[in-house]
């Protein structure tokens, strides 16, 4: 029989063999069956942020489940558990009032429980459980035996615990780290094309509201340019510095949006191994933009409610609130009114987020803004495509676009832009073939008769004149022997049709002499 100093050695030795709680309980494991009767060696904490034991690690025999790794305890339980001021080792009764809520659980039929409680300065902190296959197999010389080893199990519970919080702390910065990099797009007013034309009356609202903490609604079409609106907001407030998140309500699964909004702890649903922090929970000290907000289940309508009211968040499977210091600012291009009407989104939910809504016009009423948008995007897509001198426009393609209607609003000029590169990456942009066909025929110039020098549209053939006369000048627009004298008007006024046309500002060449 081995003696009780070189037991307890021996025991702590292999509890303490690994950082990996699961591999030294493996080793204990195979040392304690050989001297007690065991079938299952569990080491149990007490959870009170979850209100739950929770199984840190296990070893046991193949053949042999491991009981729920988190097992929920009826209300008033931990009071119960504390009150009681376990100290010595105990065969569980599961007929004893305080445990006959887990019998279900358990199911202790046939089986032996012993549990050797753990206790950290004094404090319960959980305990360690011995399991044999059949009844009263644990006797006195037993329960003196495993008594030795509190101290060492609850030194490595204690080790277990810290060393899991190091490792998901880690998980959440290298989860940070992620996921800013990849949600996180700085923007502000000034990179805005179209906000002192087209977008003025937006952000000049936009000026009015960013630095205040309200609720913003964004209204518009799909594809207006919502999301910039949202940059704007917040890269304009004081919450610059802390996150932007951003969020596709209706791209998220009806089951996953709860657990994607609001976060998940351990063992909340099949699957949850880990706790998880919503979009919520990210958005801490920053902004949270709630695009397409109409596509809202009633579920989560009722918990977003509560996160405006209260500034709290409830994870699933969690029984305590967490607070929060966010913006929401939400987008969609539903008549929310009409959905309240149909008793498809809540009426007070609703009031709470239309405090202030800000229209996003579609395209199509802010033509002005089509030309700078169209070089733009003419920019950034020749970076995104690896073409390194971005082409020209030819003369009167902006026209040509600023005519058209563009349903598709801004989203689609920009597919449109990038189509026209794949195609003619060497230049000139026409954009004949990318255009749609039904809509050209209204900006498009009859096709001009034999022998014609220009189109028979009055503004492609302006120019047409306006680049043959810079052919002449050399470039040369202002100044004796320009362009504009040539043309007998003002050097600004040709300047503006240039713009207007589309037509390059060329470099005065030398004049030969």
């Amino acid at each position: 029989m081995v003696s009780h100093e070189d037991f307890v050695r021996e025991v702590s030795l292999r509890i303490c063999s690994s950082l990996d709680i699961k591999e030294s309980l493996r080793s204990a494991f195979n040392y304690l069956k050989e001297l007690v009767p065991l079938d299952l060696l569990s080491l149990i904490f007490v959870d009170e942020r979850l209100g739950a034991l929770r199984r840190i690690g296990e070893a046991f025999d193949t053949g042999q489940p491991p009981p729920d790794e988190i097992l929920p305890l009826p209300e008033g339980m931990l009071e119960k558990l504390a009150a009681r001021n376990f100290s010595n080792p105990l065969v569980i009764d599961y007929r004893d009032d305080l445990f006959r809520a887990l019998a279900p659980k358990v199911q202790p039929e046939g089986i032996t429980d012993l549990l050797v409680p753990l206790r950290i300065n004094g404090k319960l902190v959980g305990g360690l459980i011995l399991r044999a296959q059949g009844e009263d197999q644990y006797r006195s010389e037993h329960r003196a035996l495993v008594g030795s080893l509190a101290q060492p199990f609850a030194v490595a519970l204690g080790n277990a615990l810290a060393h899991e919080e190091v490792l998901r702390y880690q998980a959440v910065l290298l989860d940070d780290k992620r996921f800013l990099n990849r949600e996180l797009n700085p923007a502000d007013s000034d990179q805005i094309i179209g906000g002192s034309t087209g977008l003025r009356n937006v952000m000049e609202m936009v000026s009015q509201v960013a630095p205040l903490n309200n609720t913003i609604l964004l209204l518009g079409e799909t594809g207006t340019g919502k999301e910039v609106i949202a940059n704007a907001i917040h890269f304009s407030s004081s919450r610059k510095n802390g996150p932007f998140i951003k969020v596709n309500c209706g791209a998220l699964p009806e089951n996953l949006i709860d657990s994607e909004l609001f976060g998940h702890e351990k063992g909340a649903f099949t699957g949850a191994h880990a706790e998880s922090r919503g979009r919520f929970e990210r958005a801490n000290g920053g902004t949270i933009f709630l695009d397409e907000i109409g596509e809202l289940p009633p579920t989560a309508q009722v918990r977003l409610l509560r996160v405006l009211q209260t500034h709290e968040i409830e994870r699933v499977g969690g029984k305590r609130t967490i607070p929060v210091d966010l913006r929401v600012v939400a987008a969609t291009h539903r008549n929310l009114r009409d959905m309240v009407a149909e008793g498809r989104f809540r009426e007070d939910l609703w009031y709470r987020l239309s405090s202030f809504p800000i229209m996003v016009p579609p395209l199509r009423l802010r033509k002005e803004d089509v030309p700078a948008l169209t070089r733009h995007f003419v920019e950034v897509k020749s970076r995104e495509l690896g073409i390194l001198a971005p082409p020209t426009i030819a003369p009167g393609a902006l026209l040509r676009l600023t005519e058209y209607d563009w349903p598709g609003n801004v989203r689609e000029l920009e597919n449109l832009v990038e189509r026209e590169l794949i195609l003619h990456h060497r230049g000139p942009l026409t954009f004949d073939l990318a255009l749609p066909r039904q809509e050209q025929k209204s900006c498009s110039a009859p096709a001009p008769g034999a022998g014609s020098l220009y189109p028979f549209n009055l503004d492609e053939a302006m120019a047409v004149h306006i680049t043959e006369v810079l052919k002449v000048t050399q470039g040369k627009i202002h100044g004796p022997g320009g362009a504009a004298e040539l043309m007998g008007i003002n050097a600004n006024t040709l300047r503006t049709r240039m713009e207007k046309l589309g037509i390059p500002f060329p470099r005065q060449a030398p004049r030969k002499r």
